[in-house]
């Protein structure tokens, strides 16, 4: 293993989301009268099942200052944005791709090169169109809950919210009248925790959805931390890999075909382990450790009681501490440098469980020739400064012209990113 240490409705579910279940439910007492001489103290409130915050080490003052980063509730303006601050590699460019879009998440591309975001907090998929040698982003649909996976495929796009699939046929003709999405599956669990779902289309033209932990690190029914696969209408399920904590992001090698996927670490361990991990699934009914076995070698200390990790199927490389390693794809262009093709390029969403943040950028990793990590460096820097946010990278999507595009779900933004020198206008 490599080691490397819109509408005013969306925005106050947002906020009604992170006060209730980010930031738990003790957050939102009202403050009790001081007890009675000699009355011993009260206990504090119950936090919501799944909270981020079960578990934090009582009685540690580091400790209780983290938390969930809530994002800002409104996008950014577009002159608002720190493109300026985002650092590339020599002969990279960085731009704006689009603007606008509350808690701009998932990606995915159109046959006739629309762009389509999904979202986590918010209720609404939005459509980024080239019209008239401009950008105009469009509300695809609205009224869903937690329509953070997208995947497109022969003309149809297919939108997971947090506990069904549902598609749109033909959606790229009919973006200024959408219809509703049509629900081609409901099987899927409602927990909170981890529920947001991140779903592609594989080679076998498979749709590959997975199903979180409901919660930091426990023992879970036989429908949860697993990643399924099923036709594109919604029969045929089948579980391919199990012992998954939260995956929000994979993709298929392009020369083996094996499907790559993050997976992040549990919380409250400590501030360095465990790190989060890249895994590859080789056979059907792989087991990926969760929540025994953490980064293929650390034993959990709740769970991992009369369990060896040589049972399980290890990370081919770790991530980093905390660092959210989010959506990732493998780079089969060619306008990038040849040292990039057929590596992954990685968003890194950030950590919130660690005093000195991490993550929060978007890396490329390289593999050696059995597939196994090589090596992680940097792509795009510059999110984190000061050890606060001043944007967070969600998800990456190559496009046909070998640019690549980067969600950034604190800004509301899809970013731009290109290889060699920049046109510029009146100039040839």
């Amino acid at each position: 293993m490599i080691r490397h240490s819109s509408a005013p409705r969306s925005l106050l579910l947002a906020g009604a989301f992170f006060c209730a279940f980010t930031l738990g439910a003790a957050a939102q007492q009202p403050a009790a009268p001081p007890p009675a001489a000699g009355a011993a103290p009260a206990a504090a409130p119950a936090l919501p099942p799944g909270s981020p915050l079960i578990g934090r080490p009582a009685g540690s003052e580091a400790a209780a200052k983290l938390a969930p980063n809530a994002p800002p509730p409104i996008p950014a303006a577009p002159d608002k944005l720190p493109t300026a601050k985002l650092k590339v590699p020599a002969g990279f460019n960085i731009e704006v791709y689009a603007a606008g879009m509350a808690n701009a998440r998932s990606l995915a591309v159109g046959d006739k090169g629309t762009v389509f975001v999904g979202s986590r907090l918010v209720d609404k998929v939005y459509a980024i169109v080239n019209k008239d040698g401009k950008r105009e982003v469009k509300v695809l649909a609205s009224g869903l809950y937690r329509p953070n996976g997208l995947a497109f495929k022969d003309g149809t796009l297919y939108i997971a919210e947090l506990s069904k699939i549902s598609k749109i046929e033909k959606v790229e003709d009919v973006l200024d009248n959408p219809p509703k999405p049509t629900l081609i599956y409901d099987k899927l669990p409602k927990d909170e925790a981890h529920g947001w779902k991140f779903i592609g289309i594989g080679p076998d033209g498979k749709l590959y959805v997975p199903v979180g932990q409901p919660g930091n690190n426990v023992l879970h029914s036989d429908e949860h931390g697993q990643i399924r696969r099923m036709n594109l209408d919604g029969s045929g399920v089948e579980v391919i890999a199990r012992g998954v904590r939260n995956t929000v992001g994979f993709d298929w090698n392009p020369e083996t075909k094996q499907l790559y996927f993050t997976d992040n670490g549990r919380d409250w361990m400590s501030e360095d382990v465990p790190e989060d991990e890249l895994n590859r699934v080789t056979k059907v009914g792989e087991h990926f450790g969760a929540p025994y076995c953490l980064q293929g070698n650390i034993a959990d200390p709740e769970f991992g009681w009369g369990k060896s990790c040589s049972e399980f199927t290890a990370p081919i490389g770790l991530l980093g501490p905390h660092s959210a390693a989010l959506g990732m794809r493998f780079y089969t262009n060619s306008m990038f440098p040849k040292a990039y093709k057929n590596a992954i390029i990685m968003a890194r969403h950030g950590s919130w469980n660690r005093s000195k943040k991490v993550g929060g950028d978007v890396v490329v990793v390289k593999l050696n020739k059995d597939g196994s990590m090589k090596s992680m460096e940097p792509l795009i820097t510059g999110f984190l400064e000061d050890n606060k946010y001043i944007g967070r990278p969600v998800d990456v999507l190559p496009m046909k012209d070998g640019s690549l595009l980067v969600s950034d779900d604190w800004n509301g933004a899809v970013y731009r990113v290109t290889y060699g020198k920049q046109k510029v206008a009146g100039k040839q």
